[in-house]
């Protein structure tokens, strides 16, 4: 299997705002969003780019008038004051904290490729992605907190992630038809009647790398993947790099999942950086979040059509 490594120049984003909307708080929105199926990808507590995406979105969906913001009404069509708090305590376990972690992953790939494994590092790193939050507003929900086994954090209440868990098949899902569109860096994940099953940011392919427009199917979905580096694939690589190995993890340069296309050395995976989603470009194929990424494994199997727009 060869994977295709992503880029890592940025694309302006939208401005983020931080204050309160007159319903909600900007944290309270990500998070009502993700719960109900429209992920903003990493919950920072900002009103960025990928929250007026989601908003779009569950708009859309709904048939409410699309502002693109954080108004009452939205506010109201996720539930609002009715869906419980938007953030819950949780008690940090010895399996939070035990490792192995790798404090220092060098950027270089033939360095990575000496690793045992691509794991996260550190605990606070991997609470983040638990609970799509950044590690930075997590810091920020618990000012005094040491992150150790036994303490007690505030967190998003969101389905926990586990990249410890293969996905399993959503049964009340359906069969679904996955699309992903360039010009808002999205995908989503319909029904055959047109209803939507789940939406999330991406990011896609570059000018050196755009997006191969066109109609595909899933034909694998590999869980922890092991990455292939192949130089001769990369307009970017340097003279001197060789092919190289890097073990599978959390942080391997396609997170904790590839789905694979009838498109060679083309896919959907994760990605050790999940802020980057949304807002950068890559080597052609499509990244999510981990914690999207492995929902949106439980959502196909080998045949599932694949629309690139």
């Amino acid at each position: 299997m060869s994977l295709v490594l992503p880029s890592q120049r940025h694309r302006p984003a939208a401005r983020p705002v931080t204050a309160a909307t007159p319903c909600g708080s900007p944290f309270a929105f990500q998070v009502l969003l993700d719960r109900q199926g429209f992920s903003t990808g990493e919950i920072d507590g900002t009103l960025g780019v990928n929250v007026t995406r989601a908003l779009t979105a569950l708009k859309e969906a709904r048939k409410l008038p699309s502002t693109g913001q954080p108004d009452c009404e939205t506010w109201r069509a996720l539930g609002g004051d009715s869906a419980g708090s938007a953030s819950v305590a949780y008690t940090i376990t010895a399996d939070d904290v035990k490792g192995p972690f790798e404090k220092m992953i060098p950027r270089d790939l033939d360095k990575q490729a000496l690793l045992p494994a691509m794991s996260y590092r550190s605990p606070l790193e991997k609470l983040g992605e638990r609970f799509h939050v950044s590690p930075a507003l997590l810091q920020q929900m618990n000012p005094r907190a040491k992150f150790g086994a036994g303490g007690q954090v505030q967190v998003p209440a969101v389905t926990p992630f586990d990249p410890d868990a293969k996905p399993a098949t959503d049964p009340a899902a359906g069969e679904v038809t996955v699309q992903v569109t360039k010009s808002d860096s999205s995908l989503r994940a319909k029904r055959a009647d047109g209803s939507l099953v789940f939406y999330a940011p991406v990011t896609t392919g570059s000018d050196h790398d755009p997006l191969p427009a066109g109609d595909w199917k899933v034909t694998a979905v590999s869980w922890h993947p092991v990455f292939h580096y192949n130089p001769n694939l990369f307009w970017d690589a340097k003279p001197n790099q060789t092919r190289a190995t890097i073990k599978a993890g959390p942080n391997n340069p396609v997170g904790v999942v590839w789905i694979d296309l009838n498109l060679e050395h083309y896919g959907i995976h994760g990605t050790p950086e999940p802020s980057r989603i949304g807002h950068t470009e890559s080597h052609g194929c499509v990244r999510l979040t981990n914690w999207d990424a492995a929902r949106l494994a439980s959502l196909v199997k080998p045949g599932t059509p694949v629309l690139f727009r």
